[in-house]
């Protein structure tokens, strides 16, 4: 029977993207094949992260108990499970929740967007991509050809620490014509960069289809508690 590493579960608001501010379900999965200098979960993502195997079963008796509209599956990097594409499916048998992948841009998309596509829901099976920029490290292990999956209903997030990632980040914009494309949001590492450098910026060059935003949970909550 197929079982995922799942290290944690819980019901809170989305502190980001889109949806921030509703409530929903979060089921995080173990492990990542980035090591991001920024990450705030890397407690997840080794090899070490502490776990509990539940079944496709388990993880929708769960979202229905909650009884919420929305479902974000994070991580570490939850498109390196195995047996998602299942798990989407059983998902979708839950009458009207939305579920958000929250992805790091590495992993590839084509898979799960033509489970979507073939299912006709793509209105209910929603990515939003991390692009990591040069603060992160991890720069070059973006697929860049995963633009191509993304509908009006995704995401594409920024995370800068520097006014050379702002830059890098209007010219990718730029280059796959993102704003015809998807949704964009922007964020800062804090420590690194100044919000109103962000916002400066953006007034600066225009970038009318940009929407900066600080990460909502970090100010209700200590920055480091999980489980919210």
């Amino acid at each position: 029977m197929q079982t995922y590493q799942v290290v944690e579960k819980f019901v809170s608001i989305n502190g980001e993207g889109r949806n921030a501010g509703k409530i929903a379900a979060f089921i995080r999965f173990a492990g990542c094949n980035l090591n991001c200098s920024f990450c705030d979960t890397k407690w997840a993502n080794g090899e070490d992260a502490p776990f509990t195997e539940e079944t496709a079963e388990q993880l929708v008796r769960f979202v229905k108990e909650k009884n919420v509209r929305y479902v974000t599956l994070t991580g570490g990097e939850p498109l390196l499970r195995e047996g998602m594409p299942e798990l989407v499916r059983a998902l979708l048998e839950v009458e009207g929740l939305t579920i958000e992948f929250e992805t790091n841009g590495s992993v590839r998309l084509a898979e799960m967007d033509a489970v979507r596509r073939a299912r006709k829901v793509e209105e209910r099976v929603l990515f939003t991509m991390d692009y990591k920029l040069i603060v992160s490290g991890m720069e070059d292990r973006m697929k860049k050809d995963n633009f191509a999956y993304l509908l009006p209903g995704d995401t594409v997030k920024f995370v800068v620490g520097s006014m050379e990632d702002l830059e890098r980040m209007r010219k990718i914009i730029k280059a796959h014509e993102l704003s015809n494309r998807c949704a964009l949001y922007v964020s800062p590492v804090f420590g690194k960069i100044e919000p109103a450098q962000i916002v400066e910026y953006i007034i600066e060059k225009q970038l009318n289809e940009v929407t900066m935003q600080l990460q909502m949970h970090k100010f209700i909550w200590d920055p480091d508690e999980r489980g919210v």
